[in-house]
């Protein structure tokens, strides 16, 4: 007997179990992406009719408005888009493999491990300040180390995790405003508009280490669900139902690093994304499902949308999608932390 809400699709030997309510989301969820990237192609200080995108998108508009929409604004869309599927997931499968919403790249330490591996590859190399992305992934398996290694086990409910996780992102931190501080002013202002999270100057070469990198992640990391489903039960209960926690746990871990690292790589550390996404989309889905899918949806909208908030905010200046995140973030934090105490209650 199905649960409720759950549909069974068969063809022959293959079958496929489907929620209706996490389908509508995901169709609606697709369609108020499309809706911001749509918004995000007009907004800016020079803005534009629908009409005006969609004859540049075919290739027939103006030559200032092509240069404009493709070269300029569509990259840096595209980026975001990625970048937020990515901290979407990676926050997702963060708080399934510690039972605890409040566990997320930003907090563990992750990102700033990311942050701080790119930093100290741009203050040694001539890459230019978009360069060299594949040190953000290594930073953050550096930090995950380290994390593991200080934190022993998962702990109940990932709280131990958590804690240390708090720790070693105060100190990776530290690190990175100590490296900051010794730098020329120049390059200093320069690094530290890196370092706030900004998709400005973002190209289609940016994009592709974030579309390899979903492309080989988000298929495998969508076919374990229900082996993520699980380990919201104790460990003990999981691996009585067949479940190879360890290999799991792994695989979790080892993805949400990858794509929380690629994405810092890419644009620079961007909170609040990794910690809203997984709570916006698991209010949507219901149930208690792991709702990675919705998640990534979420993400992407989310990134997008504070990018292009931070665009037009300011009528002479625009404000990095770090920045828009961040003054989201704080509030949203606190929401949820007073939410949590009143079920606790």
């Amino acid at each position: 007997m199905l649960e409720s809400g759950v549909q069974l699709w068969r063809r022959g030997r293959f079958s496929l179990m489907y929620a209706r309510r996490s389908l509508w989301v995901g169709c609606c969820l697709c369609g108020l992406l499309i809706v911001a990237v749509g918004a995000a192609l007009m907004a800016g200080s020079s803005w534009l009719s629908p009409q005006q995108v969609l004859t540049t998108l075919r290739g027939q508009g103006a030559p200032g408005l092509q240069l404009l929409v493709l070269e300029f604004r569509l990259p840096r869309i595209l980026v975001g888009l990625l970048a937020g599927v990515a901290l979407g997931l990676a926050g997702c499968l963060i708080q399934a493999l510690t039972r605890n919403r409040l566990a997320t790249p930003d907090l563990l330490g992750v990102a700033d491990g990311a942050t701080l591996g790119v930093f100290v590859a741009l203050i040694s190399s001539a890459a230019g300040m978009f360069g060299p992305w594949w040190v953000g992934p290594l930073g953050a398996l550096g930090a995950v180390v380290l994390l593991l290694i200080a934190s022993g086990n998962l702990g109940r409910r990932g709280q131990r995790l958590l804690i240390v996780g708090l720790a070693l992102s105060s100190l990776l931190r530290a690190v990175t405003e100590l490296a900051l501080s010794r730098q020329e002013l120049m390059h200093a202002s320069s690094l530290y508009a890196w370092s706030i999270g900004s998709l400005n100057g973002r190209s289609y070469a940016a994009a592709a280490p974030l579309a390899v990198g979903l492309l080989i992640l988000l298929p495998l990391t969508l076919l374990c669900t229900r082996r993520l489903a699980l380990l919201r039960f104790d460990l003990e209960i999981a691996r009585g139902l067949g479940l190879p926690v360890r290999a799991t746990q792994w695989q979790a871990l080892l993805s949400a690093v990858l794509l929380a690292g690629l994405a810092v790589g890419v644009c620079g550390p961007i909170a609040f994304v990794a910690l809203a996404a997984p709570f916006v989309a698991e209010r949507l889905v219901g149930g208690g499902r792991i709702a990675l899918f919705s998640a990534a949806l979420v993400g992407a909208v989310l990134v997008v949308g504070a990018d292009t908030l931070g665009r037009v905010l300011l009528a002479k200046a625009e404000l990095p999608v770090g920045v828009i995140c961040n003054l989201l973030g704080g509030p949203f934090l606190l929401w949820l932390l007073l939410s949590e105490r009143k079920k606790e209650m």
